[in-house]
């Protein structure tokens, strides 16, 4: 069986059109809430999102339906996704729903789903969704007496605060810091400025006014270029960019250099490693981060293990591998010390924690190895399989030749955007050019016939 519906990371598309409209939202509710409402308990479904003015139409679509199969709805506003993640958890609910697109225009919109243990959804769950959806819930439905009940929970963000401060150490400050973080006008933009407050630095905010179009438009961690800017015109110590619903970041140094995902495994993983916390001293990371990192975690006597693309698919390895260590080079970055997903600010005060340990500057802690050469590029797909392509596979087993003894080249399709990625890296950026160049010329000749 093909899933339709679901992508690498939830449902997914431009709000007001399928799969994101109302009414998929709704079946989306309801099937999801009889999947869990067997047994004579209460069942409750935690239901956060993030600034989309989308959001406005998605959340009382998904709230019915969750409702009319007779599950209670906790509904929390905009939240980043781990605090959906960790609320799910700690109010032992059957499930959590973030509404978001994470790092996506506000155009898009989407639905992340957590099980009762705080992790993503199995594929086996979301299967049975789908089929649900195909059939007639209409005889599932809760009777009029057992409908749920929606209520707001108001102290939701104080318990997110709450929890991701006690991930800092215990005695540790950031007196005398000065933060800049980005959030991107998105979920993080009450919670992350008073974490990093109520920690003692010095903050200074941008990206904190969402007026529901804005989520991710010049600003956040796919846009640093704000960011870096306001740290060297604050002078400050460190910069900080979430994306719209938080669950990645990136760091800029006191320069206004940026530090990508990468690096900032690289560089817990040492110190963890140090410290005797590196479980099984093994870090999870995609077939997308650098070659580099794995050069350099070799060195420290630390194991690289490889995923697809996909924080769901980098937690789930962590969890059969028993790692608490891994992530993605865009800065998802999953502790599992702490959280189940990817937690932007819980590992952006893992860095600040790394540099008040050590007394030196962030330029100086987050960058344990030079990156090889690598560059990636997007070609927007408007249906068919440009891959399968007979003149695209060979111009790809070209390039693959050409890097063989000096890089790779890797050619995946989007799991949440209708496009194609080019990637290659090797020590000549010449060649790396030439090759990305070659192939995405291909796939476009390809994509246009």
């Amino acid at each position: 069986m093909t899933k339709k519906l679901f992508g690498t990371d939830g449902v997914r598309g431009t709000a007001n059109k399928e799969p994101m409209t109302a009414e998929t939202a709704l079946k989306v509710g309801t099937a999801a809430g009889l999947l869990s409402s067997n047994g004579c308990n209460r069942h409750r479904v935690v239901i956060g999102k993030d600034t989309r003015l989308s959001g406005y139409m998605v959340e009382p679509a998904l709230t019915a339906g969750f409702v009319s199969a007779g599950v209670d709805a906790i509904l929390v506003g905009p939240m980043p996704t781990p605090a959906v993640a960790m609320l799910t958890r700690s109010l032992r609910a059957d499930l959590g729903a973030m509404i978001s697109a994470s790092h996506n225009p506000y155009q898009d919109n989407g639905i992340k789903l957590f099980g009762p243990d705080g992790y993503k959804i199995s594929v086996e769950m979301e299967y049975a969704i789908e089929e649900r959806l195909s059939g007639d819930m209409t005889n599932e439905l809760a009777n009029p007496i057992d409908f749920g009940r929606a209520v707001r929970l108001d102290d939701a963000q104080g318990r997110y605060i709450e929890f991701v401060k006690q991930t800092f150490p215990k005695g540790q400050t950031l007196d005398g810091l000065k933060v800049v973080i980005d959030c991107a006008n998105g979920a993080a933009y009450k919670v992350a400025p008073t974490v990093l407050q109520e920690l003692g630095a010095e903050v200074v905010s941008i990206g904190v006014t969402p007026d529901g179009i804005n989520i991710n438009k010049g600003c956040g961690s796919t846009d640093t270029v704000l960011m870096t800017a306001q740290v060297v015109a604050s002078k400050a110590d460190v910069g900080i960019a979430l994306d719209g619903d938080a669950d990645r970041v990136l760091i800029a140094d006191e320069n206004g250099e940026l530090v990508d995902g990468d690096q900032i495994m690289g560089a817990i993983a040492a110190c963890w490693k140090s410290d005797g916390r590196l479980r099984g001293d093994c870090v999870v990371a995609t077939v997308m981060s650098n070659f580099a990192l794995e050069v350099y975690l070799k060195g420290e006597g630390v194991e690289l293990r490889r995923t697809q693309v996909g924080d769901r698919y980098v937690a789930e390895k962590m969890r059969a591998d028993g790692c608490n260590l891994g992530g993605e080079q865009s800065g998802h970055i999953v502790l599992t010390d702490y959280s189940t997903t990817g937690d932007g600010l819980v590992a952006a005060l893992q860095v600040l924690a790394m540099v008040r340990a050590s007394g030196r500057p962030v330029s100086e802690v987050c960058r344990p190895f030079e990156p090889m050469p690598q560059l990636l590029k997007n070609v927007s797909l408007n249906g068919g399989e440009p891959l399968q392509d007979d003149r695209v596979k060979q111009v790809i087993a070209e390039a693959e030749k050409r890097l063989s003894n000096s890089g790779r080249v890797l050619i995946r399709k989007s799991g949440t955007e209708p496009l194609v990625r080019v990637m290659a890296e090797g020590g000549d950026k010449t060649l790396i050019a030439t090759v990305v160049d070659k192939i995405v010329t291909e796939i476009k000749r390809a994509v246009k016939n």
